[in-house]
């Protein structure tokens, strides 16, 4: 089995909101937008893009969510919109990823219609301006 890679999310980081407990986890929830390039989709990610993360107490990033909306153009030309839910963690250290998640992604494109049904990696490295999500399928 090989990973191929979708697209790539380039995120762009916005405003924050925090929950603190000093006996506890706390919370941060981050916005965002940001484009998208790859063979399949080319895009947008539209506003209202949020990452929430759970936060130990010492400091360890135990479990992130985001959920975003794309729009752009398939591989076809066609207009096309696309939801991702990511879930996955930060606690695992890896040689160059922030996180790694498994992604759960809607279209409405006909030409992207497997990204409904197959299984998916994420990962996301650091870039000047935010995270580089690299989303993968299992071929």
């Amino acid at each position: 089995m090989q990973l191929e890679e979708v697209f790539t999310v380039h995120v762009t980081i916005g405003q924050t909101a925090e929950l603190h407990r000093e006996d506890g986890d706390s919370v941060v929830m981050i916005s965002f937008t940001g484009n998208v390039t790859g063979k399949y989709f080319q895009g947008e990610v539209l506003e209202g893009g949020v990452d929430t993360q759970i936060i130990g107490k010492n400091g360890d990033r135990h479990s992130l969510s985001a959920r975003y909306m794309l729009q752009g153009k398939d591989f076809t030309g066609e207009e096309c919109q696309i939801y991702i839910e990511n879930n996955g963690d930060a606690r695992n250290k890896w040689k160059d990823a922030l996180f790694r998640t498994h992604p759960k992604m809607i279209t409405n494109s006909r030409a992207l219609s497997f990204l409904n049904d197959d299984v998916y990696v994420a990962e996301g490295l650091p870039t000047e301006l935010g995270v580089d999500i690299k989303i993968y399928r299992w071929v």
